[in-house]
């Protein structure tokens, strides 16, 4: 983050080092502040636990049997598995699963939430001192990693990978500023600027998609701001080349997840109560729990954009006073412009755009724009501490509310240590967890599956029934990704494998061949016939095609964006009429 800060050269190095760890000590206990509860509590047993939690072990169980990138959840669907990791983004679920490998279980959640927020105060950090002073910029840090949104996130929804997406965003705003022209690009290179830009932007996507669609709509209005305020296109394309560069350093995890919708009820993530026309601000529908928890989102929602609005009537002031005013005005206004569009698409009159623009829908929830709000309001939260005769009072309103937000949203939520406990417990038996409905493939009810199913079962060779044939069967290998089973079968028969159909998924028998497995009717179980004597059945999750265009994509992205770091000044169109490029 800190090469992002853009401070003049006369700034001495022991004073630029002191400030960001000060920064990083006051992030860090910020951080520590918020998961203190946890220490006698418990874990905040949020919406969304069970499934980051069983992600992590998941994936950290196959980094064990040698898997470096999971695609399929093999312990999801208690043992039958799903592609859960082929569309939800990966940088969250890795960071949980190598916690997973170094720490307990029940410690995992704290300190993944004790670096996610000292990373995104650092973040905060790094765009709040280019515009402020050292204490109202570590101030901004402290505002950032402790907004209203980021504690109902930690104590109610437990959603780990959305946080984490939010601790990139301030970091990446500034990048959007400075490549839009917006303010000074001080490294006199568009495309250093250019390729940090697409870096973070795909970190946010590797993090989570729906914050990827409204962090992908946000840096649109920025470039388009900047176009209008600049009467000029070069806003745009490079914005555009920023934007294009972070899809495709991406691709490796966007064209699967885009294209392998298909092979899974993907639309269940829009079922009733996570649709957006459900979760506007204040909506009521037949449902106590989902109404009460929209209550205590709205209500957030409402304090934050109230307190945001009020730092950016204070903030207005000081961008009219030092020689930074220009700069600082020009942020004002596409932060409040910004601040504005999050407002706004968080009440009922703008259903129109959630049905008809691309993806919003699977944002799901209105008040996730929030996580957007929540730069505005810590930049103009440091513009308001700048402020001499009145910056202490705004001080102690932010703590205030911090504070009282932090205990009201304590005292609702639910604690447990069992939750990854009890996880750990099914993996470990072989059981497995509850699956996921968004994710079960295509052709499958995942409720009609057992919850305590063998590896493996022997069926007659006729679907009409009879007795199943004797059979010896052995398992000579059984991973996440391959299933090696020796069947010795007195007669020909089926075997069913604890295992649901996927297209990626191919079955060969020895002597026969490739062979396209059967599923029961009320099922997607993978059921493989066998002819009579010894047998090797052996199934692969494959390399689909799409997976191989993706990685392809994100390799070339890659090269390009190291071309971009070494090559100062390759892109001299993209500079400003008078500005020398200097290497």
């Amino acid at each position: 983050m800190t090469i992002l800060s853009g401070q003049a050269d006369k700034t001495p190095v022991s004073n630029n080092v002191r400030d960001w760890l000060l920064a990083l000590v006051v992030s860090l206990g910020t951080a520590l502040l918020i998961v203190f509860p946890f220490f006698w509590r418990g874990n905040a047993s949020g919406h969304d636990i069970a499934f980051h939690a069983s992600s992590w072990l998941d994936a950290a169980g196959q980094w064990k049997q040698g898997i470096i990138y999971p695609r399929w959840c093999e312990w999801a669907n208690y043992g039958f598995g799903e592609p859960r990791f082929i569309f939800y983004p990966p940088l969250s679920w890795m960071l949980g699963a190598a916690l997973s490998l170094l720490l307990p279980g029940n410690a995992i959640p704290g300190v993944f939430i004790v670096l996610v927020q000292t990373a995104a105060g650092i973040s905060m950090f790094a765009l709040a001192r280019r515009f402020f002073s050292s204490g109202a910029a570590i101030f901004s840090s402290a505002c950032y990693a402790a907004t209203p949104y980021a504690l109902l996130i930690i104590y109610l929804r437990s959603d780990f990978a959305e946080l984490l997406a939010w601790a990139f965003l301030p970091a990446l705003f500034l990048a959007a500023v400075l490549l839009s022209g917006l303010i000074e690009n001080r490294w006199r290179s568009w495309s250093r600027v250019l390729a940090v830009f697409a870096l973070l932007f795909a970190a946010i996507w590797f993090s989570n998609a729906p914050a990827g669609v409204m962090t992908s709509y946000s840096m649109a209005l920025v470039f388009a701001w900047a176009a209008l305020a600049r009467k000029s296109l070069r806003p745009l394309w490079r914005g555009a080349a920023g934007l294009g560069l972070g899809f495709g350093l991406a691709s490796f995890y966007l064209v699967p997840a885009a294209y392998e919708q298909r092979w899974v009820n993907i639309t269940q993530a829009l079922a009733s109560g996570l649709q957006p026309s459900q979760n506007f601000l204040f909506k009521q529908i037949n449902d106590p729990e989902h109404n009460l928890f929209n209550w205590i989102a709205s209500s957030l929602a409402v304090l934050l954009i109230v307190m945001a609005g009020i730092a950016a009537l204070m903030a207005e002031k000081s961008t009219q006073e030092g020689t930074a005013a220009r700069e600082r005005k020009e942020l004002w206004r596409v932060l409040l412009l910004l601040g504005a569009a999050a407002t706004i698409l968080m009440f009922r009159p703008t259903a129109i755009f959630w049905e008809h623009l691309p993806k919003l829908r699977f944002v799901q929830f209105p008040w996730r724009w929030m996580g957007i709000l929540a730069v505005p309001y810590a930049f103009f939260g440091a513009a308001a501490m700048a402020r001499r005769r009145v910056g202490w009072i705004w001080g102690v309103s932010v703590l205030l509310v911090s504070a009282g937000t932090a205990t009201f949203l304590v005292q609702k939520a639910w604690w447990d240590s069992d939750d990854i406990p009890s996880l750990q417990d099914a993996i470990a038996s072989g059981q497995g967890f509850e699956g996921t409905d968004e994710y079960d493939p295509a052709t499958d009810d995942r409720y009609n599956l057992p919850q305590k199913a063998p590896r493996f079962d022997v069926l007659p060779a006729d679907e009409a029934g009879g007795a199943p044939p004797k059979a010896k069967i052995e398992i000579q290998r059984w991973t996440a990704e391959e299933k090696i089973v020796a069947v010795d079968s007195a007669s020909a028969a089926r075997v069913a494998l604890r295992l649901l159909k996927y297209p990626a998924w191919r079955a060969e028998i020895s002597h026969k061949g490739k062979t396209s497995p059967a599923e029961v009717e009320d099922s997607n179980q993978v059921i493989v016939a066998v002819p009579a004597g010894h047998s090797v059945i052996r199934v692969r999750f494959t390399r689909t095609p799409d997976r191989t265009v993706g990685a392809i994509l994100s390799l070339t992205v890659a090269l390009i964006l190291l071309i971009l770091v070494w090559l100062r000044g390759a892109i001299s169109s993209m500079n400003t009429p008078g500005t020398q490029v200097k290497s």
